[in-house]
């Protein structure tokens, strides 16, 4: 049995889980944003520590391969309601479009921080990870997956 004042808290979680509150949409995004960085991290760690590919070429690679497992969770947990659950290929372009600016600002942090400031590449990343969420959930929220008008039953 459930304490009526936890149930209450469950019920208002419930509702704004089920009218998608932007703050509930954002932390969705990031915990699917935490399972990309990990792919991200260790794609980019992978390349560029084991295989010595050049750091832009490394986080090229990373970014797509975090990208296509970003779309695929954010079209199916996150943005569930918008995207119908649905994955098609016009979808994950218009994403993959989206998420360029994303990229370029990780890309861009991660650059700068090694390569003007000489910060270890690891932490660089990190920093980048950071900077690219808030580029992505936005163009995420407000593009890509933006609530459509609710037709009226006249």
């Amino acid at each position: 049995m459930i304490p009526a004042r936890l149930q209450n808290l469950f019920d208002r979680l419930a509702v704004a889980w089920h009218e998608r509150a932007i703050a509930l949409k954002a932390a969705s995004f990031a915990v699917v944003g935490v399972v990309n960085s990990v792919i991200d991290f260790g794609v980019f760690s992978f390349c560029y520590y084991y295989l010595g590919l050049p750091i832009v070429v490394a986080n090229t690679i990373a970014w797509v391969i975090a990208v296509s497992g970003s779309y695929v969770m954010n079209s199916t947990i996150t943005f569930a309601a918008e995207s119908g659950r649905r994955l098609h290929l016009k979808g994950y372009l218009g994403f993959a479009l989206s998420q360029i600016m994303g990229f370029f600002a990780n890309t861009g942090t991660v650059w700068c921080l090694v390569e003007l400031l000489f910060v270890p590449a690891w932490a660089a990343k990190v920093a980048a990870i950071a900077v690219s969420f808030v580029v992505n959930f936005s163009l995420s929220h407000f593009l890509v997956f933006r609530a459509q008008p609710r037709q009226n039953a006249d």
